[in-house]
Parts: structure tokens; sequence; C-alpha cells
């Protein structure tokens, strides 16, 4: 049985079992931080967010938390604990009901074969593992000749390389400025490079990097990542990818990030179809 959760309380010793579960862990849940916006908070959101139990004779075998925009017809799923076939059979039934149409992501421990296969079974499409990388402590400081915080100026050039299969598009990265901060990479004028990084969070994370083909070892990578780590102040700073980019991973450990246990990650995106 599934039912709509209003309360954090009940949840807190089923969500504790799951903690560095080397297969059911939530790569979403990973620190204090992840833990407040991808729950606690997203509980006092009713009308943007849904969290739901599963229960099975009176005993909660499965939570999950999912941002729903209604408008976008989007779905992501925020925290997604469970260890029951049937319990992952139950929530993806229930938005086959009930949000039919909807493109639908999901975050989530890579060993997690249970919703990897019920997500198979149904068509889904999965990126390529991420590792997860956080800040322990910065590269002394380094020249960034070159690097400049986007303006509207670069609207045009910005978008034109963005990486477009991504919900977070340069479109959508620069109407939320108190969110996102964008660093450019130029050459003689023109844009050859990005990156995307939020600036809202206490953890911040490197969202997208990007330099053209053409432009790449010429230490613009390394540039773009210094000018944003410049500029975070006290707080930290985490970033996923690709698990098997050895040349990126290279990069951000040169820059002083480290691979963080228990937090990597695969991303499954399912357009929703109807259970009728």
């Amino acid at each position: 049985m599934i039912q709509r959760i209003t309360s954090a309380e009940e949840c807190l010793d089923f969500m504790g079992t799951f903690y560095e579960d080397p297969q059911f862990s939530d790569p979403m849940l990973s620190d204090k931080e992840q833990f407040q916006r991808n729950f606690a908070r997203a509980m006092e959101k009713p009308e943007t967010h849904c969290t739901w139990g599963i229960f099975q004779d009176g005993k909660m075998i499965g939570l999950f938390t999912f941002l729903v925009l209604r408008e976008e017809k989007y779905l992501e799923m925020l925290v997604g604990l469970c260890r029951d076939r049937e319990g992952y059979r139950e929530l993806l039934e229930h938005l086959e009901g009930h949000y039919p149409g909807y493109d639908a992501d999901f975050v989530f421990n890579p060993e997690n074969y249970l919703l990897k296969s019920a997500l198979q079974k149904r068509g889904a499409a999965f990126e390529p593992e991420q590792q997860k990388m956080v800040l322990k402590s910065p590269a002394p400081q380094e020249d960034t000749s070159g690097v400049e915080v986007y303006t509207p100026q670069y609207a045009r050039q910005y978008f034109a390389i963005h990486n477009q299969d991504m919900y977070w598009t340069g479109e959508k990265v620069a109407s939320v400025p108190e969110r996102f901060r964008t660093y450019l990479a130029l050459h003689e004028g023109k844009v050859v490079g990005y990156l995307d990084v939020t600036c809202c969070f206490a953890e911040n994370e490197i969202y997208d990097l990007l330099v053209l083909p053409e432009y790449r070892r010429m230490g613009y990578g390394g540039k773009l990542l210094a000018k944003a780590l410049q500029e975070n102040g006290p707080k930290g700073m985490m970033l996923l990818v690709d698990a098997d980019n050895e040349p990126a991973i290279r990069l951000y450990e040169r820059a002083g990030f480290v691979k963080k246990p228990y937090a990597n990650s695969l991303t499954a995106h399912w357009k929703v179809q109807s259970i009728i």
C-alpha cells in the first residue's frame, strides 16, 4: 500500500537503516546538506514535492520523495529507499496511474539492481555511472586569464555551445542567477568553454563543464575550475563526473577534489506511460 507521508519524524528510523548500505544507500542523501534539501525541506513544499511511503502488513518497506512540476510535466526522484521488489513495482505503477506523459528522472545507487531492473523493463534510458567528488583542499591560486563571469552580451555564444541533453540548458541556467553562476572561457573574444556552478547552497556543485574539442589541452578547463573555486569562498563544493573519465578525474584531483565513498550514482530517464 502506498500513502502520502506528511511527517519526517515517522521516517527517520527507516532511513537510518540505509546509511552506507553498499547496494541500497541513496546518493542523494550522502550528507546533511542533501538530507535537508532533498528530504526535510522538500516535505515543507507540498505544492511541488510529494513524499510517499510503501507499506506491507503495516510496516514501511519503501520511502520516496519526488519533485513534481506539473506545468512542465516533470518528475525527479529526490529520495529513493527500498530493498523490496514489490515496493518499486508499486511506486512505478503509482506514477503511471497519476503522472502519465511526464518525463521522470531517477538518480540512484548503481548497485541498486531492483530499481535498475524495474526501469529497464519500462524502457528507461541510462546515463553513465557518476563518481561523486568533494573539495578537500583547494589547489594554490592559479592563473585565470581568459575567464570571465557570464554576462548577457555572450548569451548567444554560450547558448549555442551549451549541452542541450539535460534539464538545465544554458537558457534555463541564465534565467536563475540566484541559483547558478556561469564562467566563460574566451579565446580572442570567442566563447570556447563554460562552467556552470551552483551558488546558493552550503555545498555548491560544479554542474556542467565543457570546452570545445579544438580548444582542449590548452588549460581552459583548469582555468574555469580555478575561477569557480576562487569565488566560492568558505563554502564546500562537490561535483559528479563519469566514473570512467580518468582525464577529468585527474583534473579535479589536481584542483583539490577527492572521491567520496558510498556516493556514486546512476541516472535514468523515463517517459511515464499510462497504466491503462
